[in-house]
Order: C-alpha cells, then structure tokens, then sequence
C-alpha cells in the first residue's frame, strides 16, 4: 500500500464529497490561487486512498491545476456495499470513473481534464477509457465519433495484466482469509510480512502516518478488497485495445518508481512501447513515486498535461 509522507493539507487543498449519478465519492480538492490551466483526476490502487496523492496537490495546484484526488469505491471515506461484489469489478470502478469525470466537467472552469490511475487504479482508469471509446460511434477522435472527455492519461506503477506471481501469491492468501479472518487481525499479520519482504523498499511513516494506515485499512469494504484482489491476479492484459485509443489521439504517460514489486519495471516499460506513450522512470523511488518523490513525479506529470 502507499505511505502518504504527511497527512495536513496544503492551504489550497480541502476534503469534499463529489457528487456524482453514481453516488458519492470521498475527495481532496486542490485549487490554483490563479488561473486554471486544467484540471486532474487522480485514481488511487489497491487498498489505498485519495491521501496517496497528497503531496502532489500543492505542486500541481501552484502549476495552475485543479486537482481532485478521490477515494475509490469500497475504500476508505467512500464505502460502499457490503454484500454486492459486483458492485467492485473493475468495470464498475471505471463507470464510477467516468461518473466522476462527468461531475468534474459539470462543476465548469476546469479547463481540459487530465486522467492518472496508479497500480490498480491505472487498470480502472484503463477501463473508463476503454468503455468511453466504444460508445464512441466512429471511435475517439473521429469526424461524427463522440471525443474522449480526458485530454491525457497517465499509468502510474501500473501494468498490462497479472502483478508479479510472488504479489500474486500474497493477494492470493489475502482473498482466501478475509471471509474468516477480522480486517485487525489479517493487518496484524500484514505488519509482519512486510518486516520480512526485503523486497519492497520501505520509508518508515511517522506515528500520524503509522495510525492513519491502520484506521485506513479498517475503512476498507472487505468484498472490495477481496474483488479488486482477485482481479489483480488474473487481470487480461488490454494493452492493444487501449493503444488504438491512445493512437486515435489520447497522448499517454507510463510513469514508474526505479523499482516495483507489482510489476517489474521492464514490464512497465514494455507497456508503454506497445501503447506508443510516453515512459518516465523516477530516481530514487519504488511503488509510489507519487509519495516517494512527489517533486520529481509533479514535473512529470505537468510536462506531460503541458
């Protein structure tokens, strides 16, 4: 999970609810003191949050960027139901994306809308995009087709398909336990795998931080995780489908750590060749480079929407 490096917001953020026709989601908002540029939605991953992102919020917002960073559904402040599994497919996730990009534009003066998944969030974004294209009549960008309402995409620490077979072994025992074991108790067990796992590089949070990753892990909807766990090991890779929208005129961004225990790094860069898009690798940072190096991954991403 990422470790958000602080938890107080910048004086141009606060915490809202976005309203949207699939309810309601969870949400930091990030305004510019000046004139808006554009306007972003950030899409956090697995058992993650909307506080992943931020301390990217006060860069992107001095950029000139209205920046939204939401819970997703089942996560965290947004909830959800309790006994719909369906309710969390990843085709689902991405209707409450593009429910959530249809809010944004409503709200008005937002300038072109720039779209960022991170890990599992880059497969939901993936999604949204994929299912916006095919309504499409004549495809994205075609004279007479409906254009695409995101002026970018970015994939961040995100893949083609399945993570890495030993992550997948790990979630694999996760969705196996969470019907009988108590949310407490599996993270008492977690705690002690990530002792043990020297292969994640590891930043020790401060007791504030410490609390908020605990109480946010209890927030979790278990048949959230427990679906978006199962998708995560057996995810189709989409990556043809999605070039062909990218080709039509959605320029993209894959942006990675140096490393990555989801999905390896080359796998990360093999993607973006099949998807013609853009490729930054962030020095010094692994799964989260949003909260490892958030300074480094702001220039990214507004060289990118710039």
């Amino acid at each position: 999970m990422s470790t958000p490096p602080f938890l107080t917001l910048p004086p141009s953020a606060r915490a809202l609810r976005v309203v949207t026709a699939r309810g309601q989601f969870a949400a930091l908002r990030a305004e510019p003191a000046g004139e808006v540029r554009g306007s972003a939605l950030l899409v956090p991953g697995f058992t993650g949050s909307k506080e992943d992102f931020i301390a990217l919020l006060e860069p992107l917002a001095s950029a000139g960027y209205r920046v939204t960073a939401v819970d997703q559904r089942g996560q965290y402040e947004t909830g959800g139901p309790h006994d719909d599994p369906g309710a969390y497919a990843v085709a689902a996730l991405g209707a409450d994306v593009r429910a959530l990009t249809a809010a944004l534009a409503a709200e008005g003066g937002t300038g072109p809308l720039h779209l960022l998944g991170h890990s599992l969030g880059g497969q939901v974004v993936r999604e949204a995009v994929l299912a916006a294209a095919s309504e499409a009549a004549d495809g994205p960008t075609a004279p007479g087709g409906a254009p695409l309402p995101w002026a970018s995409l970015t994939l961040m620490s995100t893949g083609p398909g399945p993570i890495d077979p030993a992550e997948a072994e790990r979630t694999r025992l996760l969705v196996e336990v969470l019907p009988t074991m108590g949310l407490e108790e599996i993270w008492q067990v977690m705690q002690q795998m990530e002792k043990a796992d020297e292969k994640r590089a590891r930043r020790v949070p401060s007791p504030e931080v410490a609390a908020f990753l605990h109480r946010r892990w209890l927030a979790n909807v278990p048949q959230s995780l427990i679906a978006t766990g199962g998708h995560l090991v057996a995810a189709p890779d989409r990556v043809a489908e999605l070039a062909a929208v990218i080709t039509a005129g959605l320029p993209a961004l894959v942006l990675s750590g140096i490393q990555d225990y989801a999905w390896p790094v080359p796998e990360q860069t093999a993607m973006a060749e099949r998807l013609g898009a853009h490729r930054v690798v962030v020095a010094d940072a692994g799964h989260s480079p949003n909260a490892e190096q958030p300074a480094a991954t702001a220039e990214a991403l507004l060289a990118h929407w710039g």
